[in-house]
């Protein structure tokens, strides 16, 4: 496992840590986020999916539908984002087919990873979003070996 933190210190240095972050995904597609309500998942998501290429106003909180799709416009990559909060239980992620999108070799960002972490596969990259006492946030990235 090899870690790297990403500090974020406002809203302001939100593009560059998703810059920073698009450097270390390599070949990887899978990646859960983890962190308190309110440390900000959504928004470095988004963030992220338009440094990825995603039109602006398109990578909201899929809190609603559970998954939202993207495409990038600069790449033509699908991306899925889930927000898996409302999961009650694995069969429910069973019956959205989560097994699926991973296999797709699309990209897959998941909030409340959590819910599913006994389906979660070995390669995916784990990444912690905290909140300092500064309300700057850290961004550890742990990506497997």
């Amino acid at each position: 496992m090899r870690l790297h933190e990403i500090k974020i210190s406002s809203i302001d240095g939100l593009e560059a840590a998703a810059r920073e972050f698009v450097a270390l995904m390599g070949d990887y597609t899978i990646f859960a986020f983890y962190g308190e309500m309110g440390a900000g998942k959504t928004t470095f998501i988004s963030a992220l999916c338009r440094e990825l290429g995603v039109e602006d106003d398109l990578a909201g909180s899929p809190s609603f539908s559970i998954i939202n799709e993207y495409r990038s416009d600069t790449t033509a990559e699908l991306m899925y984002h889930f927000d898996l909060y409302r999961l009650e239980s694995l069969d429910e992620a069973f019956d959205i087919g989560v097994e699926d999108y991973f296999d797709s070799g699309a990209l897959c960002l998941l909030e409340w990873p959590e819910r599913i972490a006994d389906i979660l596969p070995d390669d995916t990259v784990k990444v912690s979003l905290t909140v300092n006492p500064d309300q700057s946030r850290t961004l550890t990235v742990e990506l497997p070996d």
